[in-house]
């Protein structure tokens, strides 16, 4: 049986930043898969778990903080790196579950450095 190859999920709400990140880690090798909401991951999650999540900070429904509770509340573990347009306090801590925690517009160093963090935190768990 062949393993799926590995992928990055990315979680927000604006099509245009869904866009753009998944373009940006296709450039550098990555295979992304995008969606809107955290309850349309949640369904995808049943065909196989992401190598890292990108996750928006403020999202109707469904926060990140939210999503990354529902998620440990399964038992389910996911490096996750959460982003935000927004400066906030959840921002300024580093909160449980969450590899780092980026302000929009990204820093490219900064966010392929969560990326290689998040991986590497995959691999060894």
């Amino acid at each position: 049986m062949t393993e799926a190859s590995p992928w990055i999920a990315i979680v927000d709400d604006d099509p245009a930043v869904l866009k753009a990140l998944s373009r940006l880690l296709r450039t550098h090798s990555f295979h992304a898969r995008t969606f809107v909401s955290g309850r349309e991951l949640l369904a995808a999650l049943p065909t196989g778990l992401p190598e890292c999540l990108i996750v928006d900070l403020q999202m109707p429904e469904m926060n990140g903080l939210e999503l990354q509770q529902h998620l440990a509340s399964n038992g389910i573990t996911i490096p996750m790196i959460l982003i935000s347009a927004h400066d906030n306090v959840a921002l300024s801590e580093h909160k449980p579950g969450f590899v780092a925690s980026l302000r929009k517009p990204l820093q490219e160093q900064a966010l392929f450095e969560a990326i290689g963090k998040a991986v590497g935190t995959r691999s060894t768990n």
